[in-house]
């Protein structure tokens, strides 16, 4: 017997009841904001999904719909995602499961662990459940709201000036928001705003790891992250935290792992239909993996589809994790994708028209183009350029900068300038670039 027919039927419900109850759900989570519209549901199309052995893959409203109303991810009951040509998979994220108890009133508790560079990760921090009723802790929808505008305000300070401080902060909202699903009581669709907003802050909490230098825990971040995704059926966090994993996998100099986890985010975003901006990100994030290894060819065709997806324009549906890719950042990461490629006429001169384009919101990310327009022009033989970038980077970080990764490109700067040590002006910002970095 299928599952989706198994579960009717230990519910007790025909296939008309589950519908009809299925197209309230929906209209009830679209009032509320979590579906951009409300889906439709048929008997006949219910009856083919009980019926088929591998039935057809809904859409993304639909499956958050079916998850919400039968409490299991929409893998559990029996559907896979679409395979393309090739008889590949195109989204199911290649994680297990994460092992959560289907949201629920919950009794009170006590007990909180620690906050240090030790303690476990905060779905493993431990939890003991109460049986005092009158200690009940009842979240209220203002209470993850606040969160949730907490996880905006960092990422907002990240793009200024980088995830240094952020994480520890994030690390405590996290933990905090699985002692609110462990220890609260809420609703169902409380319950799944809490498990979203755990989602959000996880994958954000590898971001800020990884800017910080924290290399290993932002792995762990983010994989958990796609776990939660894999589990309530988020296309979209999915889509965001591959890009990320793309993002470091460069830095990490694993240029076929960065392309993987590019394409497969794309496939996530086709099962959310995401807007062109997303695209545009993920695409730019697979030509940066390849021209980490050198793929010219394939490299060369990721940046065009990136240009072409962000030609396109913005789109009211563009999630906040991707404003930050407008012209000036498009235009430095082509730029690098250049630098990597040994393109360094190219490279500079994307990356000096980028610089002009940046502005005061993302600076972290100027101080990032600075870092790499220094590198491009000391390989071209530009000192003057060169120094003049590396000068403008350095004030950056003096001024409260607080990426590590805005840090390391210092270091790669001060190996890059000392051949020129003894040009006008060199020798000086060498000892301040060493008296920082040290």
């Amino acid at each position: 017997m299928r599952e989706l027919k198994r579960l009717r039927v230990q519910a007790n419900r025909t296939q008309e009841e589950v519908v009809r109850e299925l197209s309230d759900l929906a209209r009830r989570l679209h009032t509320e904001g979590r579906l951009i519209k409300a889906p439709t549901f048929t008997v006949r199309q219910y009856a083919k999904w009980e019926s088929a052995d591998l039935p057809p893959w809904p859409y993304p409203d639909s499956r958050a719909v079916l998850a919400a109303y039968w409490k299991r991810s929409v893998e559990e009951l029996g559907f896979r995602p679409r395979t393309d040509e090739g008889g590949s998979p195109r989204g199911l994220t290649p994680v297990p499961l994460i092992s959560q108890a289907s949201p629920g009133p919950r009794l009170a508790a006590t007990g909180f662990s620690a906050l240090n560079d030790q303690a476990p990760p905060p779905w493993l921090a431990e939890t003991t459940t109460g049986t005092n009723r009158a200690g009940e802790w009842r979240i209220s929808p203002e209470e993850v709201e606040l969160l949730s505008g907490a996880a905006d305000d960092n990422y907002a300070i990240d793009q200024q000036f980088g995830a240094n401080r952020l994480w520890r902060p994030t690390w405590a909202h996290l933990l905090w928001t699985h002692h609110m699903i462990d220890r609260g009581i809420y609703d169902d669709a409380l319950g799944q705003r809490l498990h979203a907003l755990a989602g959000k802050l996880t994958t954000s909490l590898g971001w800020f790891c990884y800017d910080a230098g924290r290399q290993a825990q932002a792995r762990q971040y983010f994989s958990e992250a796609l776990n939660a995704a894999n589990y309530t059926s988020d296309d979209m966090l999915a889509s965001r935290t591959l890009s990320n994993m793309a993002r470091q996998a460069v830095d990490l100099n694993k240029g076929r792992e960065a392309v993987r986890f590019a394409r497969l985010g794309q496939r996530h975003a086709e099962l959310w239909d995401a807007p062109s901006r997303v695209t545009a990100l993920l695409a730019i994030r697979e030509a940066q993996g390849h021209a980490r290894v050198g793929d010219v060819f394939n490299c060369e065709a990721a940046v065009k589809r990136a240009w072409q997806a962000w030609e396109r324009g913005d789109h009211e549906l563009d999630p906040d994790w991707a404003h930050f890719l407008n012209l000036a950042e498009l235009t430095c990461l082509e730029g690098m994708c250049r630098l990597d490629l040994g393109q360094m006429a190219r490279a500079q001169e994307l990356l000096a028209r980028s610089e002009a384009l940046q502005d005061a919101a993302h600076s972290r990310n100027r101080g990032m183009c600075l870092g790499r327009l220094s590198v491009a022009a000391l390989q071209n033989g530009d000192v003057d350029h060169g120094l003049a970038a590396s000068t403008e980077a350095l004030r950056l970080v003096q001024g409260g900068m607080s990426s590590m990764r805005t840090t390391a490109q210092l270091k790669i700067i001060h190996d890059g300038l000392l051949p020129h040590r003894r040009a006008r002006g060199v020798g000086g910002l060498l000892e301040q670039i060493r008296t920082h970095v040290a």
